[in-house]
């Protein structure tokens, strides 16, 4: 009798700590991080379509977001877009003859190089605009940040009315590693 009850508390105590692990994994995942596959060529070369990555939801909370971090953040309910940090509230952006002008300082954008090497300098990567041209402001407004897809030809970002500069409220969190396919394992910079 003593060992059936003794089998009945250890599988009792086997289903507690399997209900914990699972409680944890649960909370990891929704409060923490989570995973999200690109959809889409807007972040190529950094990212491609079908690649999946891990989102750190937690850590940019605790600090600020930064200049040239890759955020996810949502668009509406149901959609979520991948995209580089620019603008940060207060900047003033220019982007002219394919160069990124920040407060009037030139920013390098090294994670460009591959896209402007392939145009050859016979065409422009990103085209010529200001924020007040493209959103009718001559900052980032407070709170809010300017963003753009790396595949800048190809990709629907701040420059468009429709998406605009993306409330901090919007953003899911930073984009930290590409985790499958293996073959594209790597920290995304």
């Amino acid at each position: 009798m003593d060992k059936e009850i003794e089998g009945k508390n250890e599988v009792w105590e086997w289903a507690k700590a399997i209900g914990i692990a699972l409680l944890l994994a649960a909370g990891i995942r929704y409060f923490l991080f989570a995973s999200i596959v690109v959809e889409g060529a807007s972040m190529m070369p950094t990212l491609e379509n079908g690649d999946m990555v891990v989102v750190n939801k937690i850590g940019p909370r605790l600090t600020e977001y930064d200049r040239f971090d890759v955020v996810v953040f949502d668009v509406d309910e149901e959609t979520k877009y991948i995209k580089r940090i620019i603008g940060l509230p207060g900047d003033r952006i220019v982007y002219d003859n394919d160069a990124l002008f920040i407060n009037g300082k030139k920013y390098e954008e090294n994670y460009l190089d591959d896209y402007k090497e392939a145009l050859d300098g016979k065409r422009t990567l990103t085209g010529n605009f200001t924020l007040e041209e493209k959103l009718g402001e001559l900052a980032v407004p407070e709170g809010h940040y300017f963003v753009l897809g790396d595949n800048r030809r190809k990709s629907t970002d701040s420059r468009d009315p429709l998406v605009g500069f993306v409330e901090a409220s919007r953003i899911v969190g930073t984009a930290d590693v590409i985790f499958l396919p293996v073959p594209h394992l790597k920290i995304i910079e």
